[in-house]
């Protein structure tokens, strides 16, 4: 039997390899953005083109690279950050592995222009999905001059795999802010197809938040700030007002990086509790200074990830760190009776490896909903419970039952402290899910209101939206599909300010606005139909609005369009709008 294992050719292994450090433009993006900041650059601008598919251009004023350093970049494993393994544990620049150059050279074509402080001359390399083509001398600016095109053209297989502009451009945009936000004293500029999008100018960090995310957030920012012999915070967080569903202003940066952690971000949510409606989401930008020798971040391919040595302590300074801001700032209470004292002393010493630090929890589901699940009949003990608080006279005729109180009038509703509501329906006693019956009633009007075509429905004042960048580029995008269901929508790109002028025939000014915010935060081209995706929101955040109804008029007028649809037992997905209490056994049980 002949031999099957061979060594795969370079040109193979590295488009292999390129997989882990390109996944899409934005990657690049991530890693010639580190490298112009590493190289000490106090300008960098960014070119984008078709999403990063055609072009993707970095031009810096670092330091540049000599004729020998520049070619040697593109081979694997050549880096200027390290010489031995413990140097990986003292890191504080952003790129160190010397793998992201050759993967980019890879799977495009790529051409550089770099010229070293104090040179007369800069020199001209030419790569082509990983060959070697040409390098000469040229006349360039001092810094270097980035240029990939046709990402992923020898590779089509990865390419159709990319998807919409716009979608590009916003994973794009989430690595430009990532780097641009912990690095205020550079000046960054992009530019996508040609339009300027950012021109953020040398300052603050409050300000480059300001600058990025947009003037509404400034009055919205409360500073954070706690220094420890080992370890240094401070940043912003924002007011229980500037709370999104969308979780997109949420940024941690451990020495300059940006870095996920679930775990710390479940920190900054303890230290809301209370202050945030459900689903919501606090803004923060908070960034940590650590002795690089006690973090990790060599254990993730894109650095995404940190590995601390003293995570739990990090996790106590951001809860009470936050907490006590947001009672300084009249928040929330400064003092916290339920705080267990010896869980803020975590932070008066440095910790050792003999410490033992134990968290408090206390387990709360806080996402129960009884009407998450399917309803189901009662349990005879239940309704036995049910009817002993509320004292039924069991002789009672049915069509009189006495769980209504009597006013002037025979009462036919009466709301449970759980949320549901009792339905005295002549000789039938129902159970009600609201929910479910009115997410009916919205699906007829809104059926009947296709047939007939969308309206408009004129605002007395305009409402106004800001929108960032990103959010601006999906408005353009669906302005003529937003116009056709009935939004009549002006946009002043010298503010950022949406002008909500008319909204859809039907719809509260609320729920439009919440509908508007939730397309410009989440649709996706490519991913779903616009139709779809405007449909089944608009009637979740409809329902969702008028879910809770408190008042028996509120019930009255939804019973009657009920009635009208023949108070079917089930919604249009099939899911059961009320049950009928057995009064019989209601009767035969308490008569035992």
């Amino acid at each position: 039997m002949s031999d099957i294992i061979r060594l795969l050719p370079d040109k193979v292994a590295n488009q292999i390899a390129a997989g882990e450090v390109v996944q899409r433009p934005a990657s690049i993006v991530k890693e010639l953005l580190e490298n112009a900041i590493d190289a000490g650059a106090t300008s960098i601008e960014l070119m984008i083109k078709d999403g990063g598919r055609t072009l993707i251009q970095v031009v810096d004023n670092g330091i540049g690279m000599s004729t020998t350093d520049a070619r040697l970049a593109f081979e694997r494993h050549a880096t200027s950050k390290i010489r031995t393994t413990e140097d990986i544990f003292h890191i504080m620049t952003k790129g160190f592995r010397g793998e992201a150059l050759a993967s980019i050279a890879a799977v495009a074509q790529v051409d550089l222009k770099t010229k070293k402080q104090g040179s007369d001359l800069g020199t001209h390399i030419c790569i082509d999905g990983g060959e070697f083509i040409s390098q000469e001398p040229t006349q360039v600016n001092e810094g270097s001059n980035f240029s990939v095109k046709n990402l992923f053209y020898n590779v089509p297989a990865r390419r159709k795999f990319l998807k919409s502009d716009n979608v590009e451009m916003r994973h794009i945009m989430d690595e430009f802010h990532r780097v641009a936000i912990p690095h205020p004293q550079i000046e960054f500029l992009l530019y996508h197809n040609d339009s300027e999008l950012f021109k953020l100018r040398r300052t603050s960090e409050i300000q480059r938040v300001v600058d990025i995310f947009g003037r509404r957030l400034q009055p919205l920012m409360i500073p954070i700030k706690e220094d420890a012999d080992w370890v240094n915070l401070n940043g912003y967080v924002g007011k229980p007002e500037a709370a999104k569903k969308s979780r997109g202003e949420q940024f941690l940066f451990v020495n300059g990086r940006y870095f996920k952690s679930p775990y710390l971000s479940k920190a900054i949510l303890e230290a809301f509790e209370g202050l945030l409606q459900p689903q919501y989401t606090p803004s923060y930008f908070l960034f940590l200074e650590i002795d690089p020798e006690r973090i990790d971040v060599n254990i993730h391919p894109q650095k995404t990830e940190v590995k601390f040595e003293d995570e739990n302590v990090i996790y106590a300074m951001l809860r009470s760190t936050i907490k006590k801001s947001l009672g300084v700032y009249n928040i929330a209470p400064s003092l916290d009776f339920d705080r267990d004292p010896e869980k803020d002393n975590i932070l008066v010493h440095t910790p050792t490896k003999g410490d033992r630090i134990i968290m408090p929890s206390i387990q709360v589901d806080r996402n129960y909903n009884p009407f998450a699940t399917e309803m189901s009949t009662p349990e005879p003990q239940e309704i036995i419970n049910l009817t002993e608080m509320y004292q039924t006279n069991i002789s009672a005729e049915p069509s009189k039952i006495n769980l209504f109180e009597d006013d002037d009038e025979e009462e036919e509703l009466m709301r449970l402290p759980n949320g549901f509501w009792i339905y005295n329906n002549g000789d039938r006693l129902l159970m009600l899910d609201l929910g479910r019956m009115h997410q009916l009633v919205l699906y007829d009007k809104n059926s009947r209101k296709i047939q007939l075509g969308n309206t408009s429905h004129k605002l007395l004042f305009s409402h106004e939206i800001f929108l960032n960048e990103l959010e601006k580029m999906v408005f353009t995008a669906l302005q003529e599909q937003l116009q056709e269901k009935g939004f009549e929508l002006n946009m002043s790109h010298d503010e950022n300010l949406l002008q909500v002028q008319a909204i859809p025939e039907g719809m509260e000014e609320n729920e439009a606005t919440q509908l508007l915010q939730k397309i410009f935060n989440e649709y996706e081209e490519g991913t779903t139909e616009f139709d779809d995706f405007f449909q089944v929101n608009q009637e979740k955040i409809t329902a969702k609005s008028n879910f809770d109804f408190i008042h028996k008029d509120e019930v009255h007028h939804l019973i009657e369009d009920f009635k009208k649809l023949g108070f079917p037992e089930y919604n249009q997905n099939q899911k059961r709008c009320y049950i009928e209490l057995p009064i019989e056994e209601f009767k035969n049980e308490l008569k035992k």
